[in-house]
């Protein structure tokens, strides 16, 4: 269904969905065509729209999750890949542990690997107490989004990282899985998040080694 045929989509949500399809469309022109970067927009759109508390964010959400899928899609089918690792980080809400795994794991990793991160059950916002403590370390998650995981995205990771999704974590043979064992931040006040921070950052830490990247300090 193209944007024009939505249902649901609002007039300022349809010019502000073109709007983007068209920067999407610069981003990754010899890639993908329209039709291809209008679907992703639109498939992108709904996973947002039945849980969103500020449908006027909705089509900057769209836009986002969009251009790293069509990223996603670009390096499974060899569009101009440069080789740098990718870390998918899955938990179920995408809220707490995932979120600062993928801030930590950016934040070190300068630039030199890249980190995504999903849930089986996207929540509505990222966990306040676990801002707060990322916000200790000087790593802003407060602009992170609860998404969902899609195939391309898990098929283009290099590694991912499940933690506590159980058999509702994606499983595609022969990809690269580590299981992380931590609590669950949901319902922790800052205090009781920090141990599970401190947890991931190291364990953040132990696989940038792993992959070769040299973590900045």
């Amino acid at each position: 269904m193209s944007i024009h045929e939505h249902p649901d989509i609002t007039l300022d949500q349809r010019l502000a969905l073109k709007s983007a399809a068209t920067r999407l469309a610069d981003h990754f022109a010899g890639s993908f065509n329209s039709e291809t970067i209008e679907r992703f927009l639109t498939t992108s759109y709904d996973q947002f729209a039945s849980h969103a508390t500020m449908p006027n964010f909705l089509p900057l959400l769209a836009e986002r999750f969009a251009k790293q899928r069509l990223q996603a899609a670009a390096r499974v089918e060899g569009h101009g890949t440069d080789g740098t690792p990718i870390a998918l980080f899955l938990c179920v809400h995408n809220a707490g542990r995932s979120q600062m795994a993928l801030g930590f794991f950016n934040h070190y990793a300068g630039g030199r690997a890249i980190a995504w991160s999903g849930g089986s059950e996207p929540g509505e916002s990222v966990n306040p107490a676990a801002v707060a403590a990322m916000a200790e370390r000087d790593i802003d998650i407060a602009t992170e989004y609860p998404k969902p995981w899609t195939d391309e995205i898990v098929r283009a990771a290099d590694v991912v990282v499940t933690m506590g999704c159980g058999d509702e974590c994606p499983y595609f043979p022969g990809k690269r899985y580590q299981d992380w064992q931590l609590d669950d931040p949901a319902g922790m006040d800052v205090a009781g998040v920090r141990p599970v921070r401190d947890e991931i950052e190291r364990r953040v830490l132990a696989l940038l080694e792993e992959l070769g990247v040299p973590a900045a300090r």
